[in-house]
C-alpha cells in the first residue's frame, strides 16, 4: 500500500514521501532497546514525477486520534534503499551508512530479523510528514528512530508518526483484536521518542511516546492489553514544565515504576542559550503530583583515580558538561542509572553514585540489562562496555586486545559469523548470554545473524594480560601469573528440590515404543505421539476444575479405568501384538514433581507468606586463611578471611541469615544461607499476579572479575550470585472443594447421607435439612502438594436456579440480603452458629472448625416455595462463591472458589403445602366416594352382565340351529312327529336355562 498526502493550511507547510517495507514480527519476553537513529539510517531517494499542488492525496481512513493506513499505488514511486556499509569493523571507527546505493530495499532487511513470517502478504507504511508551528521538524528523513518490541505489538516511530501492528496472534489476544495491518496512532501529535517499559504488569503492557511542539513537557503513556492500544497524556492536570515551574524544558527520557505506580521523567530546562541543567522529576500516577528527586552537577565530577565517587555535591568538578542521554531502571534491585557522557546508579532515586571507569569523552548511546546482576551500554562510537551489578569496576569489550585476539581466532577457524564488513544493529540477552544483532556482507550479499559476546572469555584474557610477572631465574626470564582469586573451589550444596520455589510444572511424555523390526518411527507412531502430546496439554489446561479428584493429578483420568489392564497390554506388546504396531507405556505419561536440584540456583525463586529459601555456599580457600589461635588472641576460636556478604534491595520485606561453619581439616568454609519473607510488604493477590519484584546479591567478597569456572562449555563467572525474588502468591495455587472428605464428614455428622434420585458422581446432592459443613483443599499443580485448606474464608451463595438452565447471578444487593447475617428482610439463604463476621459484620467468617451450615430460605430467598418438577421433593442448584480475601492472615494469595452445590428436599410454603394437603384430601376422598359407590352397584352391573350375556348366547345358539336346520332339509324330509318333539324339547330347555340364573340372583339378595 502507498499513500500521498498533502497537508494545507495557514501557517503550516506540507511534504510527503513514500515507502514499502515488510516487518516480520515474533513475540518476545522483554521489551527491546529503542534504537537510536544511527543504528539503522536510510536516505531517500525520490523518483518520478512530483504531484503538483492541487493533486489529490491518496486513500486513509481517520478515526479520532487514530488513523489506519490505507492507499493505492502510483506510478512515481519512491523506495528507500540500504546504503552501502564502509569502514566497517575497522578500529576506532564508527560504523555509519555515507553514500546511497540501491543494494536491496527495507524490506529485506525486515525479513531477515525473524524466523517466519506473520502474514503472507506485504505490510507497507506511509511515511507521510507533517512540519507546522506546533510540530517543528527541521528536514525529512525515512529513518525509523524508534522502535519497541512488547511480547505482543510492535511499535516504530518515523519522524513525529508512530504506528504499531499486533498481528493475528491468538494465543496473545482475541482474533478480533489484531490487526493485520499498521496502525497509525496520535495522528495530531508530534512525538520525539519512545521509551520502552520492560515489565508488563496487571495484565497489560506499557510504553511512552515523549511529544514535542504544543505538548512540550507531556507524556503519552501507552497501554497494550489483548491487542488494544490506548494512550493517556500525563500529567492530567498540568504540564511537567509548569509543575516544576521552569520556563524552557523538555522531557527526554521516562521510566516506569510498576511497584509504585509512579514514572521517573529526566526534564532538561534550558537557562541560558550556553547554560542548561537536568533533573530526575518523579510523577505519581495516582495522586497527579510532581516532585522534584535530584538535581544533575552541570559538570562531570573529578574522581582522583578513584573507581566511584558518592555524590555529596561537596566534590570537586571537571571542565567536562554532564549530559544525560537516558535512564534505565531495574525492577529487581531499585537501581536507577542515568547515563549518558557519565555513569549514575542510585538505589532511592535520591542519593548517585558516579562510576568513575567510564571515560568522560565518550557518550552511551543505549544500554541493556540482563536483570541478572550483568548490564551493557553502547556508546556512540559502537564500543560496548561491561558492568557487573554489586561493583563498580567498568571492563571495555569492544574493543580491546581480548576481542582482537577472540577475532583472531575466529578467522582462523573460518566462522561464518565473522567478516570484514560488518556492523552491529543491536545487543540483546537470551539465556543470560549476550548476543549481537550484526549485519554482513559477504560477497556483495548481506544477511542478518545472532552472534555470541564471549564475555566470560574476553574477561579471562584481559585478567590474565595484566596480571603476570616476569622474573629472572638464571639465565632466562619465567612468566608467572597472578591469580586474583580468593578461593579454589566454589561449590553450592543443600539446595532444595527447585519446583516449590522456580513453580513450573513439569510432565514427561515419552514416545510411544515401535515394534517393527527396524525400530524406527513412521507417520502413524509420530502422529498417535503427536495427539498423545496433545492430549496431554488438553488434560493440564482442563485440569482447573472447582471439584477436587480423588487424586491429585491431571493425568489421573486418563489412565484411571486402563491400570487394570496394564499387564495385559503389555503382553500383547511383548508377542508384538499390539493395534497399529506400537505399544505406549502408561508410566511414560505423567506429571513431574519430585525434580531434583542441578547444583546452581534457580532461574528467580517465589516467596509466599513467611517461606524461607536456604542452600549452603561451599568455599575452598586459597593458601592458608584460616587464622590459628594464637593469631587472633583467643582459644577455641577460628576466623577465616573468606567473607561472604548478602545484599538485599528490600531489606524491609526479605531478611537473610548467614551462618559460617569452618572447616580446618579440609581449609575451607561453609556459609548457610537462609533468605525469608518478613510478612510485611505485600497484602494478598490472585496466583501468580501482582508479584513484588526483589532480589538478593550473594557475593564472595574480593571475587568480582577475578575468579572464573572452567566448564565443557567454557569460562563462567563465579563468586557473584544473583537470585530474582518474586514476593506474593505464587503460581499453581488454587483452592479446591474437597467433596469427598465433605461427604465424608457429613454422612458422619448427621448419621446418614441421603443422595439425589438421579445421581451425578461429579456433582453429589445435600439434604436441605440437614448440617452441611464444607470443606476445601489448596492445591499445589507444580509440586502435587494437596492439604486441607486451614485458614478463615467467607461464603457467599452469589446465584442459583431449580435447575442448571435457570441458574441466574445475582446482584450485590440481593448478595447482601441472602447472606448477611445483618439482614432483616427474610431473605437469608442460610445461617450458621459462628459468632466471627467480618470487619463491618456483613458477613460470617468461616474455617475448617466451623459449625456447619444450616439452610433456610426464608420467604423473601429466592429458593423459598420452589416448584417441584416431579413427585419428589423439590431441589436448587447454589451458585457458592468462597474467599479468603481480607479475612485469612496466613497466606499472600487471594483464593477465590465458585462452585455450584446442589441441594434436595427443600421444603415447600405454608401456602402451598395447605394447597397440596387440600388437593389431596380431596383426591384421596374422592377415591374413597368412588370406591364405596363401586361397591354398591357391583351386583347391579353382575347381573346386568350375566343377562346380556345370556341373551348374547341364544341368539348366537338360535341362528346356529337356525342354520344347521335348514342346511338339513334340504337332502330329507322330516316327520311331523319328530319335529314336534324337538320343538318341545327345546322349548323346556329354553324355559329351564331362564330359572336357573333368577333363582341364584334370588339365592345373593337374601344371602
Amino acid at each position: 500500500m502507498e499513500r500521498r498526502e498533502e497537508e494545507r493550511g495557514r501557517g503550516e507547510k506540507g511534504s510527503s514521501f513514500h515507502w514499502k517495507v515488510r516487518i516480520e514480527k515474533v513475540p518476545t519476553e522483554k521489551s527491546a532497546p529503542a534504537q537510536s537513529e544511527e543504528t539503522v539510517r536510510g536516505e531517500e531517494t525520490a523518483k518520478g514525477e512530483q504531484r503538483s499542488h492541487g493533486e489529490k492525496a491518496g486513500g486513509a481512513e481517520r478515526s479520532g486520534g487514530e488513523e489506519r493506513v490505507h492507499g493505492q499505488k502510483g506510478q512515481g514511486e519512491e523506495k528507500v534503499f540500504l546504503n552501502k556499509f564502509e569502514t566497517v569493523g575497522k578500529s576506532g571507527a564508527s560504523d555509519r551508512f555515507f553514500r546511497q546505493e540501491p543494494l536491496d530495499a527495507v524490506e529485506r532487511v525486515f525479513r531477515m530479523l525473524v524466523d517466519a513470517p506473520i502474514d503472507p502478504d506485504e505490510l507497507n507504511i506511509d511515511s507521510c510528514w507533517v512540519g507546522s508551528f506546533y510540530c517543528p521538524q527541521a528536514d525529512f528523513s525515512a529513518t525509523i528512530y524508534d522502535t519497541i518490541s512488547t511480547e505482543s505489538t510492535l511499535f516504530i516511530r518515523q519522524n513525529q508518526l508512530i504506528y504499531y501492528y499486533t498481528g493475528t496472534y491468538t494465543t496473545l489476544h482475541k482474533g478480533d483484536h489484531g490487526s493485520g495491518r499498521w496502525v497509525r496512532v496520535l495522528a495530531n501529535e508530534c512525538i520525539k521518542k519512545l521509551c520502552p517499559v520492560e515489565f508488563h504488569s496487571n495484565g497489560s503492557e506499557y510504553m511512552m511516546a515523549l511529544s514535542t511542539g504544543k505538548h512540550e513537557g507531556y507524556v503519552h503513556f501507552g497501554t497494550i492489553t489483548d491487542g488494544r492500544v490506548s494512550f493517556k497524556m500525563l500529567p492530567v492536570s498540568q504540564s511537567v514544565c509548569e509543575g516544576i515551574q521552569a520556563t524552557n524544558c523538555s522531557i527526554i527520557w521516562g521510566a516506569f515504576i510498576e511497584g509504585e505506580y509512579k514514572l521517573l521523567l529526566l526534564v532538561k530546562i534550558v537557562v541560558t542559550h550556553t547554560r542548561k541543567c537536568f533533573q530526575v522529576v518523579g510523577y505519581d500516577l495516582v495522586t497527579d503530583n510532581l516532585s522534584i528527586l535530584y538535581k544533575l552537577p552541570e559538570f562531570i565530577p573529578d574522581a582522583r583515580g578513584l573507581e566511584f565517587l558518592m555524590m555529596l555535591q561537596t566534590e570537586s568538578y571537571t571542565n567536562s558538561p554532564m549530559v544525560p542521554r537516558g535512564m534505565s531502571y531495574n525492577p529487581y534491585n531499585n537501581i536507577l542509572y542515568i547515563w549518558g557522557n557519565f555513569l549514575l546508579q542510585s538505589y532511592d532515586y535520591e542519593n548517585f553514585i558516579y562510576l568513575a571507569d567510564f571515560p568522560k569523552e565518550s557518550s552511551i548511546k543505549y544500554l541493556v540489562n540482563s536483570f541478572r546482576g550483568e548490564l551493557v551500554f553502547v556508546t556512540e562510537t559502537e564500543e560496548i562496555w561491561y558492568l557487573l551489578e554489586g561493583s563498580y569496576k567498568i571492563y571495555r569489550l569492544i574493543p580491546s586486545d581480548s576481542w582482537e585476539v577472540h577475532i583472531s581466532l575466529q578467522v582462523m577457524r573460518q566462522s561464518s559469523l565473522y567478516t570484514s564488513n560488518e556492523t552491529m544493529v543491536t545487543l540483546f540477552y537470551e539465556q543470560d548470554k549476550l548476543y549481537q544483532l550484526m549485519y554482513l556482507i559477504s560477497k556483495q550479499k548481506g544477511r542478518l545473524v545472532k552472534r555470541l559476546i564471549p564475555v566470560e572469555q574476553l574477561l579471562n584474557y584481559q585478567l590474565v594480560h595484566n596480571h603476570f610477572l616476569l622474573e629472572q631465574q638464571g639465565a632466562y626470564k619465567t612468566l608467572t601469573f597472578t591469580n586474583q582469586c580468593p578461593f579454589t573451589v566454589m561449590r553450592l550444596w543443600d539446595l532444595p528440590n527447585p519446583q516449590s520455589y522456580t513453580r513450573q510444572e513439569r510432565y514427561r511424555a515419552l514416545p510411544p515404543r515401535v515394534l517393527g523390526a527396524s525400530g524406527f518411527h513412521n507417520e502413524n507412531s509420530l502422529a498417535v505421539y503427536q495427539g498423545l502430546v496433545y492430549y496431554l496439554l488438553w488434560l493440564h489446561s482442563k485440569y482447573d476444575k472447582p471439584y477436587a479428584d480423588p487424586v491429585h493429578d491431571p493425568t489421573w483420568r486418563w489412565w484411571k479405568n486402563k491400570k487394570q489392564d496394564q499387564d495385559y497390554y503389555f503382553y500383547l506388546a511383548s508377542n508384538w501384538q499390539s493395534a497399529g504396531g506400537v505399544h505406549i507405556d502408561m508410566a511414560s505419561y505423567e506429571k513431574i514433581y519430585n525434580l531434583k536440584a542441578e547444583y546452581k540456583l534457580p532461574e528467580r525463586i517465589f516467596l509466599d507468606k513467611g517461606t524461607k529459601y536456604s542452600f549452603s555456599v561451599f568455599l575452598t580457600a586459597r593458601g592458608h586463611v584460616l587464622k590459628t589461635e594464637s593469631e587472633i588472641g583467643s582459644s577455641f576460636q577460628l576466623e577465616s578471611r573468606l567473607g561472604l556478604g548478602v545484599l538485599l534491595a528490600d531489606p524491609g520485606c526479605i531478611e537473610v541469615v548467614v551462618k559460617q561453619k569452618i572447616l580446618i581439616n579440609r581449609n575451607s568454609v561453609l556459609f548457610r544461607v537462609t533468605l525469608g519473607d518478613k510478612k510485611l510488604c505485600f497484602d494478598q493477590g490472585i496466583s501468580g499476579h501482582h508479584l513484588m519484584k526483589t532480589s538478593m546479591l550473594v557475593k564472595v567478597v574480593g571475587s568480582t572479575g577475578h575468579c572464573f569456572q572452567n566448564t565443557h562449555l567454557g569460562p563462567r563467572l563465579q563468586g557473584n550470585l544473583v537470585v530474582p525474588v518474586l514476593i506474593g502468591c505464587p503460581p499453581g495455587k488454587r483452592l479446591a472443594f474437597d467433596i469427598t472428605y465433605t461427604l465424608e464428614y457429613n454422612r458422619l455428622q448427621n448419621k446418614h447421607y441421603f443422595d439425589c434420585v438421579n445421581v451425578d458422581p461429579e456433582m453429589p446432592c445435600f439434604l436441605f435439612r440437614d448440617k452441611f459443613y464444607p470443606f476445601f483443599l489448596i492445591q499445589d499443580l507444580v509440586t502435587g502438594d494437596s492439604g486441607s485448606f486451614q485458614g478463615s474464608y467467607v461464603l457467599k451463595v452469589v446465584g442459583g436456579g431449580p435447575t442448571l438452565d435457570t441458574i441466574e447471578e445475582y446482584s450485590e444487593e440481593e448478595i447482601y440480603r441472602f447472606n448477611s447475617p445483618l439482614d432483616n428482610t427474610d431473605s437469608l439463604i442460610w445461617t450458621t452458629r459462628n459468632t466471627t463476621t467480618t470487619e463491618d459484620m456483613a458477613f460470617n467468617i468461616m474455617s475448617h472448625q466451623s459449625l456447619g451450615i444450616e439452610w433456610l430460605c426464608l420467604q423473601n430467598s429466592p429458593c423459598h416455595d420452589t416448584i417441584p418438577h416431579s413427585i419428589f421433593a423439590p431441589e436448587f442448584f447454589f451458585k457458592v462463591l468462597v474467599s479468603n480475601r481480607g479475612v485469612d492472615k496466613s497466606t499472600y494469595c487471594d483464593y477465590q472458589l465458585i462452585f455450584l452445590l446442589h441441594i434436595h428436599g427443600l421444603p415447600l410454603s405454608s401456602k402451598r403445602a395447605l394447597l397440596f394437603l387440600l388437593v389431596s384430601a380431596s383426591v384421596f376422598m374422592g377415591l374413597v366416594v368412588l370406591y364405596i359407590i363401586a361397591c354398591l352397584m357391583w351386583p347391579l352391573m353382575v347381573k346386568a352382565c350375566n343377562i346380556l350375556r345370556w341373551k348374547i348366547n341364544n341368539l348366537v345358539a338360535a341362528e346356529s340351529y337356525y342354520t344347521y336346520a335348514s342346511s338339513s332339509g334340504g337332502f330329507s324330509i322330516p316327520s311331523k312327529g319328530s319335529s314336534k318333539g324337538s320343538s318341545k324339547v327345546s322349548s323346556k330347555m329354553s324355559e329351564k336355562d331362564k330359572a336357573e340364573p333368577e333363582q341364584t340372583l334370588g339365592k345373593k339378595l337374601l344371602t
